[in-house]
C-alpha cells in the first residue's frame, strides 16, 4: 500500500514538473509572439511614415516643379518686356539725337540771325532817339523785350555811365506819363541822388522803369502816380520807386505778376510780359524790381534797385 503511494506521488512530481515546464515554455512563447507582434506593428509604422513622407516629398517636387514652370514664364515675360523696353529706348534715343540736331540747327539759324539783326535794331533805335520819335522808340523796345523773357540769362554789362536822373527822365519820356490828363504825375528827385552818376546798360535801365511807369499809367484811372529816385550810398545802390493809387495788387498775387504773360485784368491792353522784363533786367544788372508789400495804399508801390 505504501508502495503504490509513493508511486502515485512519483507520478504526480513527475506531471507537476512536466506542466511546470509546459507552462514556462507557454509563456515564453507567448512573450515571442508578443515581442514579433510589437516588432511587426513597428515596422507598419514605419513604413507608414515613409510612405507619407514619400507622398510629401512627392508632392514638393509637384510644386518645384509648378513653381519652376512659373518661373521660367516670368522669366521669358521679363526678357519679352525688356526686349520692348530696349528698343523703345532705342527710338526715344534716336529721336532725342533729331531733337538735338534740330535744335542745334535753330540756335545756330538765332545766332546768325541775332548778328545781322541786333546791329540794325540798334541803328534803328539810335536814329529815332535822334529824331524824338518816342512813339517808334516805345515800338522797337517791345521787340527788344522778347529778348529778356527767358529768366537764366546771363548778367548784362554795364558799361554806360550816366547821370541817375537820365534813367528817369527818358523812362518818363517814353511812358509819356507826364502827359496824361486822367491822373496827377510827380517825379520828386533826392538830392543826392541828382549829384550821383550810375554805371549800368541805359537802354535796359530805362526800359525796366519804363515798364513800372507804363504799368502804373495803366492801372490808375485816377489820383495820382509817383516816381522818387534815391540812392543808399552805404549799399551803393539807386532805388526808382514807383508808387500809384490804381487798383492794387491782392497778396496772392504779388509774386505771380511777375511770371510771364499773367494778366491779372483782362480788360487791359498790354501782353502780360512787362513786369517780368524789368525784373529780369534789373537781376541781369545786379538790381532786383519788388513789390513793397508793405505799401499801405491805395494802390501799389514798385522798388527799382540797380547797383551804382
Amino acid at each position: 500500500m505504501l508502495y503504490a503511494f509513493l508511486v502515485a506521488l512519483a507520478i504526480a512530481v513527475v506531471l507537476g514538473i512536466a506542466y511546470y515546464f509546459e507552462l514556462k515554455s507557454s509563456h515564453k512563447q507567448a512573450a515571442e509572439q508578443q515581442q514579433l507582434l510589437s516588432d511587426y506593428q513597428r515596422r507598419v509604422d514605419e513604413q507608414q511614415k515613409l510612405l507619407e513622407d514619400y507622398r510629401a516629398l512627392e508632392k514638393n517636387f509637384d510644386n518645384v516643379g509648378e513653381g519652376y514652370e512659373q518661373a521660367l514664364l516670368a522669366f521669358d515675360k521679363m526678357e519679352e518686356e525688356k526686349e520692348k523696353s530696349r528698343q523703345v529706348n532705342e527710338a526715344l534715343e534716336k529721336r532725342c539725337n533729331t531733337l538735338t540736331s534740330e535744335l542745334n540747327t535753330l540756335k545756330e539759324q538765332k545766332q546768325k540771325k541775332d548778328e545781322i539783326q541786333t546791329p540794325l535794331l540798334r541803328q534803328l533805335q539810335a536814329a529815332l532817339r535822334a529824331a524824338g520819335d518816342v512813339k517808334s522808340q516805345g515800338l522797337l523796345a517791345k521787340v527788344f523785350d522778347l529778348d529778356e523773357l527767358p529768366a537764366d540769362l546771363p548778367p548784362m554789362e554795364r558799361t554806360d555811365n550816366v547821370m541817375v536822373t537820365q534813367v528817369s527822365d527818358e523812362a518818363i519820356l517814353l511812358s509819356g506819363i507826364d502827359k496824361a490828363q486822367y491822373l496827377k504825375f510827380e517825379s520828386v528827385i533826392a538830392p543826392d541822388a541828382a549829384a550821383t552818376m550810375l554805371s549800368t546798360n541805359l537802354d535796359k535801365a530805362v526800359r525796366a522803369l519804363t515798364h513800372l511807369l507804363d504799368n502804373a499809367l495803366k492801372f490808375t484811372t485816377e489820383g495820382t502816380v509817383r516816381l522818387l529816385v534815391n540812392v543808399d550810398m552805404e549799399k551803393m545802390q539807386v532805388i526808382y520807386t514807383v508808387e500809384d493809387t490804381g487798383t492794387g495788387i491782392e497778396a496772392a498775387d504779388r509774386e505771380r505778376i511777375f511770371e510771364p504773360f499773367v494778366k491779372l485784368n483782362q480788360f487791359f491792353d498790354g501782353d502780360g510780359i512787362g513786369l517780368t522784363v524789368a525784373r529780369n533786367i534789373a537781376r541781369r544788372l545786379g538790381g532786383d524790381l519788388l513789390l513793397d508789400a508793405e505799401f499801405a495804399g491805395p494802390g501799389s508801390r514798385f522798388v527799382l534797385i540797380l547797383p551804382i
